[in-house]
């Protein structure tokens, strides 16, 4: 039995040991981690930094030669940013199926000008990347820069379509 005891606490120190880990499991599929507040770690980075699974950077320019405006949004319970209607666009974008989908390549388009503005959204949503940019110089572009409701500014004097 003596010879047994260091044993049984070597084995014990084992698989206690290895049941800690520097990385916590995550709790869920989209990869948050219990506690984390929907942060998931930001694989680019490499510094261990996590951003949370909605926030999201938008860069807006108006193609009027003013600089282009920058908003940040965060939408995980709480809304935080600095996007002029960032509840509003919060909520727009947890109603959409997948607003960051691309447009399918064979999809026929109007040609029509809606106008020079032009916007790249980046970060993450629903845990996934995001790194779309949007115009306005056919239908199908218009289209999908108007679906994203208060997350993007309609352009003076013009109707949103639909």
């Amino acid at each position: 039995m003596r010879r047994l005891l260091p044993l049984l606490l070597l084995t014990s120190a084992v698989v206690i040991g290895g049941c800690a880990s520097a990385d916590p499991a995550p709790d869920s599929a989209d990869g948050a981690v219990a506690g984390s507040g929907g942060a998931v770690p930001d694989a680019g980075s490499g510094s261990g930094i996590s951003q949370a699974e909605n926030d999201l950077r938008i860069e807006v320019d108006l193609g009027d030669g003013v600089a282009p405006q920058t908003w940040t949004l965060t939408c995980v319970g709480f809304v935080e940013g600095t996007h002029p209607r960032a509840e509003d666009a919060c909520a727009h974008l947890d109603g959409m199926t997948e607003p960051f989908a691309p447009l399918p390549e064979d999809q026929m388009c109007s040609q029509q000008y809606g106008g020079p503005q032009t916007a790249h959204i980046t970060g993450r949503w629903r845990g996934e990347p995001v790194d779309l940019e949007l115009s306005r110089v056919d239908g199908c572009l218009i289209s999908q820069w108007d679906s994203f409701g208060p997350v993007l500014p309609v352009p003076v004097g013009v109707e949103p379509l639909g």
